[in-house]
């Protein structure tokens, strides 16, 4: 395994495998990799024959006042975890060469950046579809892959790609969660063990969410939000809701009425405990 720092140098990389005829699999992270980061890695091991892990923490995603110094780093660490997992190459890269003085370019996927999230951190996905497409640029995958844990973020992607005829195939894996239901995530570090406890109650909110929805059969919309906030209120006393969102996972507007709806449902929330701020995710057809 190999780590790269330098943009130029990773573009030959990348060629010299394409004129082979290699397919490279990408996994971008920031770093303090988990379980779930591991399994998107086996998932292009078992895809792709060269695989490469991003290892930046992106400063344009964050806002002001957000975790970015905080935000866990531990490169030895990662480094130890990639090569168990068989990484060939880790994409490290200076913040310094990845946005160099008088940068100013973006890539902003319109109105659907603006839900959910985006009306929570204005600006966050600005910052993660710039730094993906620079990725991309650099990285030249065949596939890419992402968790389903940030939900509104792989529908971004997917529709960056789409739009502006990128040739990488988007891969979304399934949300990896511990031993409780709590889904993995590099910020569960900030949690001590009563708020990791009760925050494993979101992923059972969202399942009953489903329930309600599929099995009970309301159709409101409201009403199953209602249930959700209660029950997580109650089942959760240190958390503060950000949001519940019921939405069509195609266009992430809000569906008030399920009666006439056809096609996927994402139930997403935000939900604080103390600082961290958490987020999760239910995904089902109608």
């Amino acid at each position: 395994m190999k780590v790269i720092k330098d943009i130029k140098a990773f573009q030959q990389i990348a060629d010299y495998y394409r004129a082979a005829g290699k397919k490279i699999g990408f996994v971008p992270t920031m770093g303090y990799l988990h379980e779930g980061h591991v399994s998107l890695i086996l998932a292009a091991k078992d895809e792709c024959d060269i695989v490469v892990v991003s290892i930046f923490v992106n400063p344009t995603q964050f806002l002001p006042g957000e975790d970015l110094n905080e935000y866990p780093r531990d490169f030895l660490r990662d480094f130890h975890i990639c090569k168990n997992a068989g990484v060939d190459y880790i994409f490290n890269p200076e913040k310094e060469d990845m946005y160099p003085e008088g940068y100013s370019t973006y890539v902003s996927v319109n109105e659907i950046s603006d839900r959910l999230e985006g009306k929570y951190r204005p600006g966050h996905f600005l910052g993660v579809t710039t730094i993906v497409m620079k990725f991309f640029n650099i990285v030249k995958p065949h596939y890419a892959y992402f968790g389903q844990k940030d939900g509104q973020q792989a529908v971004i992607i997917k529709r960056m790609v789409n739009d502006l005829n990128v040739d990488v195939n988007i891969r979304i894996c399934k949300t990896m969660r511990d031993e409780n239901g709590l889904a993995m995530s590099s910020r569960n570090l900030y949690l001590n063990e009563i708020e990791k406890k009760q925050a494993s109650v979101l992923n059972r909110a969202l399942n009953e969410a489903k329930r309600l929805i599929m099995e009970a059969g309301i159709n409101d919309t409201k009403i199953v939000r209602d249930e959700i906030r209660k029950y997580i209120e109650s089942e959760a006393p240190l958390s503060q809701i950000q949001y519940i969102s019921i939405t069509d996972n195609s266009t992430l507007r809000k569906v008030k009425d399920l009666e006439n709806f056809k096609g996927e449902i994402l139930i997403s929330l935000a939900v604080y405990f103390r600082k961290t701020r958490l987020i999760d995710n239910v995904i089902f057809e109608k």
